[in-house]
């Protein structure tokens, strides 16, 4: 049965390596349509608005659906089955890649980016308290940790892939812009959705309605579940967080065009570092997931973090470059380990320290020169990594039967992730440069740090 149990939780979180793959692609697709397109940095942020901005319309959608029918479409399919049929919109969308690519046409791309973006809506508003409800619920926050580094297994790669498809190098030296080879690793993409949708549908992956949860429905409406504290400012933070983690990898291209005369076409390494620092956050933070004893757990948070660093190693290598500018990079990574058993699980509390040192590493990333620099952008990705565990794990506690509803909200807010991209690109065209357009982000981290320090307090009153 435990077996049964453990398949059916890796085949849950296989579909969050999709999400990580296709937003990791973006960082790259931004300076390449730029280029191609000859956009500014704030046309080019579109990539993402069109994007993200499809999470909030599909959960408008699935509002809408709820309102209308007084049941939600997760009620109905189940969670199981509305990831699949989620799975299936976002293949639908990597189809409009062929002819988007065939007629060199930027708005039938940012079509398609909307349409992969509406399917990871219902994907996630499914996916992400599915994972939450499947174990120990003290262990909820970690097992999305756990999730989120398979995740970010696909952020790794994306960067790596598709500049490669691209630009058809595997030196990473060519300066080649093929803008029509795109419609191989998005048809492949497709294909790949489709038969996760099929897995999913077969799949014994508990599929729990919200009678079943044993929970009677209440407070449904949307008003009276924002003024909620946890609730309402949660969706706030949710924007912020997902907003200074795009905005900071979608500039990251710009700043070592701008700064460290870095060529779009060797872009990706840096880009997939700092995808793979919230890979290695999160395999640190995921390791208390593992049931094993006290010294087991602090020997996984000591050992998953590198190996994670090392997988980044070892699919960057692949491309035949040197990697020996990221070694010093391995002695940034007991920052986040160290800051790890700080927060002693406690979500309230990681979220407040690792928002605090996003704060540092993106000043540091403002002031210093070179290589140091980059690490220090890069780095933020490791104090993003546990951050959306944490913010919806505190605005889903104790809402029983309202989790699902309340979760169609946080992923409402992914859109953050666009509308801060584009203003921090507004900023460096018009008026701080790339440099200090990255303060956007110690703004978001400012509120994060709030929202900890008074989840903490709303913790204590419900106990």
């Amino acid at each position: 049965m435990q077996k049964t149990i453990n398949a059916s939780f890796l085949v849950l979180i296989s579909v969050f390596f999709f999400w990580g793959f296709v937003a990791a692609s973006n960082s790259i697709l931004i300076p390449v349509f730029k280029d191609h397109f000859k956009l500014s940095q704030t046309q080019a942020m579109w990539v993402d608005v069109c994007f993200y901005v499809a999470y909030t319309i599909g959960s408008l959608l699935y509002l809408a659906y709820t309102f209308i029918f007084k049941k939600s479409i997760i009620e109905q399919l189940g969670y199981k089955n509305g990831i699949a049929l989620g799975l299936c919109i976002s293949a639908l969308g990597t189809l409009l890649f062929i002819p988007a690519a065939q007629w060199s046409s930027f708005y039938l791309m940012l079509m398609g980016l909307f349409v992969v973006g509406l399917g990871f809506s219902l994907q996630q508003t499914a996916a992400n308290p599915l994972v939450i409800q499947s174990g120990n619920p003290q262990l909820g926050s970690q097992r999305l940790s756990l999730a989120g580094g398979i995740n970010n297994v696909g952020t790794t790669l994306a960067p790596v892939l598709i500049a490669y498809a691209i630009f058809g190098s595997v030196e990473g030296s060519s300066s080649k812009l093929d803008i029509h080879s795109i419609q191989l690793p998005f048809s492949i993409l497709g294909l790949c959705f489709a038969a996760m949708a099929l897995l999913f549908y077969l799949s014994k992956i508990p599929n729990p309605s919200v009678a079943e949860e044993g929970f009677e429905p209440q407070n449904t409406y949307f008003i009276n579940n924002i003024k909620i504290p946890q609730v309402g400012l949660g969706m706030i933070a949710i924007f912020l967080y997902v907003g200074v983690e795009v905005a900071t990898a979608a500039n990251l291209p710009e700043f070592m065009k701008r700064e460290l005369q870095v060529p779009t076409s060797q872009v990706a390494p840096f880009v997939s570092l700092f995808w793979a620092s919230l890979m290695i956050g999160r395999w640190t933070g995921a390791s208390a997931a593992f049931q094993t004893n006290a010294t087991g757990q602090s020997l996984l948070r000591w050992i998953l973090p590198y190996v994670a660093f090392f997988v980044y190693l070892g699919i960057n290598a692949l491309t035949g470059r040197s990697m020996e500018w990221a070694v010093p990079y391995f002695w940034i990574i007991p920052i986040v380990i160290v800051s790890d058993v700080l927060s002693q699980g406690k979500p309230e509390r990681q979220l407040c320290l690792f928002s605090v040192l996003g704060i540092v590493a993106l000043v540091f990333g403002m002031v210093l020169k070179g290589v140091w620099s980059a690490f220090a952008l890069t780095s933020v990705g490791l104090f993003c990594s546990t951050l959306w565990p944490c913010i919806f794990t505190i605005a889903i506690r104790g809402m029983g039967a309202q989790s699902n509803v309340i979760s169609s909200y946080l992923i409402m807010m992914i859109m953050g992730g666009g509308w801060i991209s584009l203003l921090q690109g507004k900023l460096a065209d018009a008026y701080l440069g790339i440099r200090y357009s990255f303060i956007i982000g110690i703004i978001c981290f400012m509120y994060l740090v709030w929202y900890g320090w008074k989840a903490q307090k709303w913790k204590q009153n419900q106990l």
